[in-house]
């Protein structure tokens, strides 16, 4: 009976982040590979604070699914300044971004494995309700995980080169190739559209670099009004109104590549 109750799936609010004690970079990444996760990229995303990238055969074979590739990586924000560290937790992440192909499993699986790797390591504050994850958005007239934002036409290789010439690549951060139609893309915006995480809080700006998917001849993007809701679930109308120019820019920022 003990079994049955600790894999079932979850029926109240799920942590958006797993955390535990501060651990420099080096330490979260050679922790992370010790437990077969793949570390694709370190990014600077704020003043003394990096995102490590990684991802596992598990996310990438769910993220293989149609419309699934945003799941195919996690993160772990390393807060030099706050002296914390703060994990995507793959269940709240995958119940949101797989919708109606999400198996609590697999990604149950990926959660244990981290908390395996990383002793300590429980919820933190940062939470939803469960059944909520799916159907999400920030509030009437917001966009949901399907209302993705495309960059972009043209074939999968012709949308990758765009990428790579723009500025000689030097806004992407991760390149994952998921199966041979979709490639998931770890991309920059702009400095000044980065900066929106100062005025919401630096402690979840693991969301960043943002994710472009490259699939079946198009660029696309989760929306910023859902991904950064998603990703900062306390965040209330005051707050967001302070970044509303934002959805805008980085809709802008990401489309340059694709202009030429």
């Amino acid at each position: 009976m003990a079994k049955d109750v600790v894999s079932s799936e979850p029926t109240a609010k799920v942590s958006t982040y797993l955390q535990t004690a501060y651990m420099p970079v080096k330490e979260v990444s050679s922790k992370l590979e010790s437990a077969g996760f793949e570390v694709l990229a370190t990014f600077k995303s704020v003043k003394k604070g990096k995102t490590v990238i990684f991802t596992c055969p598990t996310l990438k074979k769910q993220a293989a699914k149609p419309n699934r590739a945003f799941v195919a990586v996690m993160r772990a924000f390393v807060d030099e300044e706050a002296q914390t560290l703060s994990i995507t937790n793959p269940v709240y992440f995958a119940k949101a971004y797989m919708q109606d192909d999400y198996v609590y499993a697999p990604f149950k699986k990926v959660k244990s494995k981290l908390e395996t790797a990383f002793k300590g390591l429980k919820g933190g504050e940062d939470s939803m309700e469960y059944d909520d994850l799916a159907g999400f958005h920030f509030t009437l007239g917001m966009p949901y995980y399907e209302d993705t934002e495309v960059l972009g036409k043209a074939t999968n290789k012709e949308l990758l080169a765009k990428l790579k010439n723009y500025k000689k690549g030097k806004g992407l951060v991760f390149e994952l190739k998921i199966d041979s139609d979709t490639t998931l893309i770890g991309y920059k915006i702009g400095r000044g559209t980065q900066r929106f995480t100062k005025k919401i809080g630096r402690a979840n700006a693991g969301l960043l670099p943002w994710m472009i998917s490259i699939d079946s001849g198009k660029a696309q993007i989760l929306k910023a009004e859902y991904y950064i809701a998603l990703t900062y679930p306390q965040l209330g109308m005051v707050e967001f109104a302070t970044i509303a120019s934002v959805p805008g820019d980085v809709i802008k920022d990401l489309k340059k590549p694709f202009k030429k």
